[in-house]
């Protein structure tokens, strides 16, 4: 009998790549054999550093683990599923209303792709960080370095 060989992709803007990411590809590693960070372009959200600045930093970051794989991405985060060979994808909640997002979110790409997401709980010391949180402070002078992983 062979072992499936377990693909999770973990998508986001990553507009930083905070310590509550880190925290989930931890996580997962945990939980399935490769997990591929897809870096999304999202039009919506600004940042100081392009999608592929943003690629390059997170693949330095892990360039020690061959588990995780660093990807950038546009379009539907099904199709990029498909793409990496991911039967699930991750996804982290901080709050209630993450949740109810982030369960509509699930319900629409199981029923277009039959693709499961997997949601992890934010650990209680990151809850309150988001990159958003993180872009505000820094663009008004504040030391991030604490909500960053270290390099």
């Amino acid at each position: 009998m062979t072992q499936m060989h377990r693909t999770v992709l973990f998508p986001g803007s990553f507009a930083p790549f905070t310590v509550g990411h880190a925290s989930l590809v931890e996580r997962a590693l945990g939980l399935f054999d490769t997990v591929v960070i897809a870096v999304g372009f999202n039009s919506s959200k600004q940042s100081a550093s392009s999608v592929d600045e943003r690629v390059e930093a997170i693949k330095a970051a892990y360039a020690s683990e061959s588990r995780v794989r660093v990807i950038a991405y546009s379009g539907l985060t099904v199709d990029a599923c498909r793409a990496q060979g991911a039967a699930w994808m991750l996804r982290g909640v901080r709050s209630v209303a993450d949740f109810e997002y982030e369960r509509n979110l699930a319900d629409v790409n199981r029923m277009v792709s039959g693709i499961e997401t997997v949601i992890l709980f934010t650990l209680p010391e990151y809850a309150a960080v988001s990159s958003s949180v993180v872009r505000e402070l820094e663009a008004n002078g504040y030391d991030v370095a604490r909500f960053l992983p270290k390099k």
